[in-house]
């Protein structure tokens, strides 16, 4: 385990927050735009390329995709998820909640396993992987609120994203403490 920052560390610290800035601007954005349809299908479509994106960009910063295979997995859901969702939105509302559960479903056990991985190198990998595990219930939740009969919308999903949120948030903070921390021992 790293004991001091490193150009590493500090990719990860800042892509942690870069990740919570992110979906706390589409938490607002969705918040305040729920009402307007196109709006909301391009929120809704952003969110997983958004994830894809991120993930091809630290996949490429720790090894490239090969070193990486459960983020290198993650891209490709959230691309394909992306596309469902494009699909779901011409059915319904209760079609795009149930593409976002599974997406969550999936992406949280590739992001749970992914920080089991890391914690090895950089350690304060715990609260990724609390994410992970949560991510994962919250997709479950999300497939049997897709059943509920009142009809779903984007205010759904606004609290998985602030959980996300908050847990990148958690992390970028944790490692910047741990590095304080290691440098006064």
């Amino acid at each position: 385990m790293q004991t001091q920052s490193s150009p590493q560390s500090d990719w990860l610290r800042s892509y942690y927050f870069i990740r919570a800035a992110f979906s706390m601007i589409w938490i607002a954005a969705a918040i305040l735009l729920a009402r307007q349809p196109s709006a909301v299908a391009f929120l809704l479509v952003i969110y997983p390329l958004w994830d894809a994106l991120a993930n091809l960009v630290d996949t490429r910063v720790n090894g490239g995709l090969q070193a990486n295979p459960s983020q290198t997995l993650n891209v490709a859901v959230s691309t394909v998820t992306a596309l469902a969702v494009v699909i779901a939105l011409g059915h319904s509302t209760y079609a795009v909640l149930t593409v976002f559960g599974a997406w969550a479903i999936l992406s949280g056990l590739l992001q749970l396993y992914t920080g089991v991985r890391r914690w090895r190198i950089y350690g304060a990998q715990w609260v990724m992987i609390m994410s992970g595990a949560q991510s994962a219930l919250a997709g479950g939740f999300m497939i049997s609120q897709s059943f509920a009969a009142a009809a779903p919308n984007i205010l759904d999903i606004v609290p998985y994203a602030g959980f996300g949120a908050f847990y990148f948030l958690l992390s970028s903070v944790w490692l910047v403490v741990a590095v304080r921390r290691k440098a006064r021992a």
